[in-house]
């Protein structure tokens, strides 16, 4: 039975001289996907490319005396640079210019045109340059700007050839209602039902002011307008003239994934394009969120754009694509900061997972000269691990599914928590000093081999460096690039007994951050000292807000939680807040249970002074309300460690 076919796309990225964070993501997340559907068995095409026409590019390169191509051409580069340190697995890279692709462009043009989808008319209104956009007066900001990036637009007139758009509105609206994956997240889908509901003009689809463009066929004076030119691309890679076969087999994509801001013109101009021709529609755009820079939104106005390459330098590209795809939810926008990135790598990949690999290698090699022996003890510490792993493989595989990819990461690090516990709760140490456990002592140090062996493929997608370093380290020879889901899925002890472990390799060194030194005291002048006002008294039950401001009230992630032993109502929940893990003791039991609350944003008060409760010490508490019969804990969806006003 042949192997099922799943199509990835990414936007094709306008060529900025200066790369950002925000490409990074966007490539990313269509790469774990990509490479999840490989480890699946599936036959996997992933696409990016960069979108190389347009006034923009021909005005940029006029600027530099350049031509556009020349000015094009070094930019890609670096995409193309950036792409391989971040190791992205994409199969075709394309580029606007490319000969193969105008062939596709011009005949999309004449087929469109052929149906008495294309006229020729004159264009009269407001165009916006940076974005490509044509706008109504109606549409325009509150400052009379374009509505997307809010810089001024044009007004320009000239003769232009038309997409009857406005034809294709009802059957538009009807697919989209009809099918609800087809634009995700709901809150973008919703946008686009009302955009069209909102009335659909026909598309100026030329330009006669520049000329760096596709130009139209039978008539050179116009070039095509980039969007129509652009969103091509999909069926060009994708083997629309030059391979049949391989059309017939990714067409339609599974999923073009694009950022929030171009959902309209992936999920209405190209759908149309699509239905005049007579061709498949894809079956999900999926628009991202936006990358928040210490709280902002990223701009070169601002100075806050984050250089990946200058990350990848310092951290590692594991690291990098670790944080973007853990700490964001896909769909909404995310925040990220240098310290909530080194949080991140000291508290999930150093403690977390390095400390799991290092410690189960060094009992290994301490304990059993480094050979893995064979399991012949079970305990129901042992079962409830392996049960975990069960649970956990049908979880990541049913969530990456659903690109459910923070949730699945966040699972999959309560299952390494799990095992770091596991460690705890055996003892390995106690056991290898008694020799009539070594029994027991080689089934421990198997489980741990074989939990690393589980964790190694299953985090292959979000860091495919780090996955065979580890794969390597427990000594498994099948070549990593082999590897397929199957292998955890269907059983659990693919270790053969006698295996030597190779070489031990601390893969995520803590990150020392450098505090301020305190300032030098100065002494105090000797002057008489000042009379300092006294504050007013509150009234009864009511505080200043100066008080309030001591109240120190953070957002924190609940990265696992269990009961409290012989108490009906406490859990113990391990809290973690970026750059720090704290554990908590809440009375929340007889309404959560450990499982559920994994994963859940809270609000924490972080200065509370520690309170010990049944030999457990929690610092701070969770806030929840109640009202006096229910009792819920407050979420939000802000990034962990922001800091609630």
């Amino acid at each position: 039975m042949p192997n099922k076919s799943f199509y990835i796309t990414t936007p094709i990225y306008y060529p900025s001289a200066k790369l950002h964070i925000g490409h990074a993501y966007c490539t990313t997340i269509a790469d774990a996907m990509a490479r999840f559907k490989r480890l699946a068995g599936y036959d996997v095409f992933f696409l990016t490319g960069s979108d190389e026409h347009g006034q923009k590019i021909q005005q940029a390169a006029e600027k530099e005396g350049v031509t556009p191509i020349e000015y094009v051409d070094k930019i890609v580069a670096g995409f193309q640079a950036l792409w391989k340190r971040l190791h992205i697995s994409n199969d075709d890279f394309l580029r606007t210019s490319e000969p193969r692709h105008h062939r596709v462009v011009q005949e999309f043009f004449r087929r469109a045109k052929a149906k008495g989808d294309v006229y020729k008319g004159e264009y009269t209104g407001l165009y916006c340059t940076p974005c490509e956009s044509y706008w109504t007066e109606l549409q325009l900001d509150e400052n009379g700007c374009c509505p997307d990036c809010h810089r001024p637009v044009e007004k320009v007139s000239e003769e232009a050839y038309f997409f009857k758009l406005s034809n294709y509105a009802d059957r538009l609206l009807k697919h989209i209602e009809e099918n609800p994956d087809f634009i995700r997240p709901t809150s973008r889908r919703n946008e686009m039902i009302s955009f069209i509901k909102q009335g659909l003009d026909d598309l100026c689809i030329s330009r006669t002011s520049f000329d760096w463009g596709i130009p139209v066929p039978d008539d050179e004076k116009h070039v095509i307008y980039v969007w129509f030119d652009a969103l091509t691309n999909y069926v060009t890679a994708a083997g629309f003239f030059d391979d049949p076969e391989k059309f017939k087999k990714f067409w339609p994509a599974d999923v073009h994934l694009v950022g929030k801001e171009i959902v309209r013109f992936h999920s209405i101009i190209w759908p149309a394009i699509l239905m005049s021709l007579d061709l498949p529609l894809p079956k999900q755009i999926y628009g991202h969120g936006w990358l928040i820079v210490d709280g902002d939104k990223m701009s070169k106005s601002k100075g806050n754009v984050v250089d990946p390459n200058l990350l990848i330098d310092e951290f590692g590209a594991d690291a990098i694509r670790y944080f973007l795809l853990r700490e964001i939810a896909l769909g909404q926008d995310g925040n990220f900061s240098r310290d909530a990135l080194i949080g991140r790598i000291n508290a999930d990949l150093a403690n977390d997972l390095g400390n799991l690999l290092h410690r189960t290698m060094n009992m290994i090699g301490k304990f059993q000269n480094g050979v893995i022996e064979a399991a012949t003890t079970k305990s129901k510490t042992d079962d409830i691990l392996m049960g975990d792993s069960w649970e956990l493989v049908s979880a990541y595989e049913s969530g990456m599914e659903k690109m459910e990819i923070s949730p699945v990461i966040r699972r999959l690090w309560t299952f390494i928590g799990r095992a770091n516990k596991y460690i705890d709760e055996t003892a390995p140490w106690a056991l290898a000093k008694d020799p009539e456990k070594k029994a027991e002592l080689a089934t421990v140090m198997y489980n741990l081999a074989e939990s690393l062996r589980v964790i190694s493929v299953l985090i292959s997608p979000f860091m495919p460096e780090t996955a065979p370093k580890i794969w390597a380290q427990i000594g498994m020879t099948q070549d990593f690039a082999s590897v397929r889901l199957s292998d955890v899925k269907t059983r659990w002890g693919g270790i053969p007994a006698g295996q030597h472990i190779g070489e031990a390799e601390q893969l995520f060194p803590r990150i020392e951050v450098e505090k301020e030194a305190a300032p030098a005291k100065q002494e105090k002048p000797k002057t008489a000292p000042k009379q300092e006002k006294k504050a007013e008294p509150a009234a009864d039950g009511v505080i200043t807000i100066e008080e309030f401001k001591k109240t120190e009230l953070r957002v924190a992630e609940v990265t696992a939680a269990e009961r409290v032993p012989k108490t009906d109502k406490l859990l113990k929940l391990t809290l973690s807040l970026g750059e720090e893990t704290r554990e908590v003791v809440s009375g929340i039991a007889d309404v959560y249970t450990a499982e559920e609350l994994v994963g859940k944003h809270v609000i924490l008060v972080a200065n509370l002074k520690p309170a010990k409760l049944r030999g457990i010490v929690s610092h701070g508490m969770v806030l929840a309300a109640s009202d006096g019969e229910k009792l819920r804990l407050l979420e939000t969806d802000m990034p962990v460690g922001s800091v609630v006003r």
